[in-house]
């Protein structure tokens, strides 16, 4: 029996492909369990419904991204750090220090998505911010002593 899978299946099909699986299978296991539907022609045309209209989300999603981008890369980020009698760093800026800080710019950033360099010093650090799984986004903060 050909069907179309609704979910991922470990080991059988990945969502949205259509694989033919033994009958008992299918009507006992995946479709019974909603991961996946018997393919006919209605299931196939939904299918492609739903392909189509994901596409138009991830273009739009893609095309947000980028403006975020585009304003993100125009910001100036200042920190003011602790540091010894050297200049030497007490600490460092966080992930989630930067994130409330864009957070209050106005910007909707999850600090899961800022990647911060191991090693910070005074002046101009770069970090990294993947605003989707295609636009990543290096800004520059500064980091001045109190």
């Amino acid at each position: 029996m050909k069907v179309i899978f609704i979910e991922d299946v470990r080991k059988q099909g990945k969502k949205g492909e259509i694989k033919e699986v033994s009958d008992g299978y299918a009507k006992n296991f995946l479709i019974k369990n909603k991961l996946a539907v018997m393919y006919t022609q209605g299931s196939l045309d939904k299918l492609n419904m739903q392909n189509k209209k994901h596409q138009e989300q991830e273009a739009l999603a893609i095309k947000n991204a980028k403006e975020i981008k585009e304003k993100l890369l125009k910001e100036k980020l200042i920190f003011e750090v602790s540091t010894g009698k050297q200049g030497k760093l007490f600490g460092s800026v966080s992930s989630k220090q930067i994130c409330e800080k864009l957070n209050s710019l106005g910007y909707d950033i999850d600090k899961k998505k800022i990647k911060v360099n191991s090693e910070m010093f005074l002046g101009e650090n770069n970090i990294t911010i993947e605003l989707h799984k295609t636009v990543i986004c290096d800004i520059k903060i500064t980091l001045k002593s109190k």
